[in-house]
């Protein structure tokens, strides 16, 4: 596929705002989960709580669209000059050639949640009965009404790969034509459904997870919000690059990865060839690593196969939680700012790592020049992505 340029990028999670919060933590080694003090009944869990999201309202033109998710979003298109590309792209192209694809697994529950718990005679009470902020749809809906955007917008809901897959879907538009650049993303923030959801299926760690730890027992649960801006090429000269994806959907199980790995061998394979790449000249994997036992395994198995011993891998749920919907484009941003700073973030919270890859991860950053990268994201129902990164200059 032709590359398509990340004209701008940035991330807002328990790490903190902007690109140079990430990239100082990622450095040092300095995570940002905390003891659970969120839920609305005790959980013993550690989560990524986004600090000041509480402090943070919208703007008054957006208060039909107020609630935590949404707070979260805006403050991440605060972030980095985004909002000043995007302005740029729209100046540009015009605001109906400029797309919008975001990722998110519960989108604004929590606000459904609340309304729930404050039912006055079967009704949600007035300050809630604002229908936009109780669908799928109410981030995209308020970006593209924050942006200014007015092409098209989607929503993708596909679990743990959600905003991986935004990645392709732009890809698409901008080759087929349709659009001239793409705004993606994701953003989930922590609510009652998916803490005490995942804690249900036996999922969630009462420690801080340890992926790809031999003692590892489970996630983490966080939130954040991730963008980038995709245009081509030739209109973002010295920029990093998109130059692969890989889409795949084994639907093995609903909670639980095929045994074999067989749909995160396809959305790999998928990514590689797109990108006209062999597995030996890739430098770093983000991984999905969520620290749960299976997935964990499974990934380490199609990394030892797969890869030479030369690649550096690591996952990065330890620093910020697994932020479910929201995970792809936030550990699509570490990868970029891994390609753009010459480094490998640490495998945070493993010590004692899977033997089949220990060789293969860097638990302690690690300064090293990278070409190409890939983000892997593997989500419920063996619905799989894998994104192919190229550092400026490359592609």
């Amino acid at each position: 596929m032709p590359p398509l340029a990340i004209a701008a990028y940035s991330a807002t999670s328990a790490l903190g705002r902007g690109l140079d919060a990430h990239l100082a933590a990622l450095r040092a080694g300095r995570g940002g989960l905390t003891t659970n003090d969120f839920s609305s009944a005790p959980l013993d869990c550690f989560i990524g709580r986004v600090a000041g999201v509480e402090d943070a309202p919208l703007p008054a033109q957006f208060a039909p669209w107020e609630c935590r998710n949404n707070r979260l979003a805006w403050l991440g298109l605060q972030q980095d000059g985004l909002s000043d590309a995007v302005a740029e792209a729209i100046a540009r192209h015009g605001a109906s050639r400029v797309a919008l694809v975001l990722g998110t697994s519960t989108a604004s529950i929590g606000a459904s949640e609340e309304a729930y718990r404050r039912l006055t005679d079967g009704h949600f009470p007035p300050d809630l009965q604002r229908p936009g902020i109780h669908t799928p749809h109410s981030l995209t809906a308020f970006v593209a009404e924050a942006t200014g955007i007015a092409g098209p917008a989607l929503t993708i809901s596909t679990a743990c790969s959600s905003s991986a897959k935004v990645f392709a879907s732009a890809e698409r538009m901008i080759r087929l034509g349709l659009v001239d650049a793409a705004l993606v993303g994701g953003v989930d923030t922590l609510c009652d459904s998916v803490l005490f959801g995942f804690n249900a299926l036996e999922l969630v760690s009462p420690h801080a997870c340890r992926p790809f730890d031999a003692r590892r027992n489970g996630i983490s649960i966080g939130e954040a919000a991730a963008f980038a801006l995709l245009r081509r090429a030739d209109d973002v000269p010295h920029a990093p690059h998109l130059v692969g994806y890989g889409e795949s959907s084994d639907a093995h199980h609903m909670s639980t990865p095929h045994p074999e790995g067989r749909g995160a061998r396809i959305a790999l394979d998928d990514a590689l060839a797109r990108a006209g790449l062999d597995a030996a000249q890739v430098d770093y994997i983000n991984l999905h690593g969520t620290a749960t036992p299976k997935n964990d395994e499974v990934e380490a198995g199609v990394l030892a196969e797969r890869f030479p011993a030369s690649v550096r891998a690591s996952s990065t749920k330890g620093f910020t939680g697994h932020t479910l919907g929201a995970a792809g484009a936030l550990e699509a941003v570490f990868t970029l700012l891994a390609l753009e700073h010459a480094f490998v973030p640490g495998n945070l919270g493993c010590e004692n790592p899977e033997p089949v890859c220990a060789d293969r991860l860097a638990l302690r950053a690690e300064a090293r020049e990278l070409d190409i990268a890939l983000s892997n994201s593997f989500g419920f129902g063996g619905n799989n992505a894998c994104l192919a990164f190229a550092r400026a200059g490359i592609a």
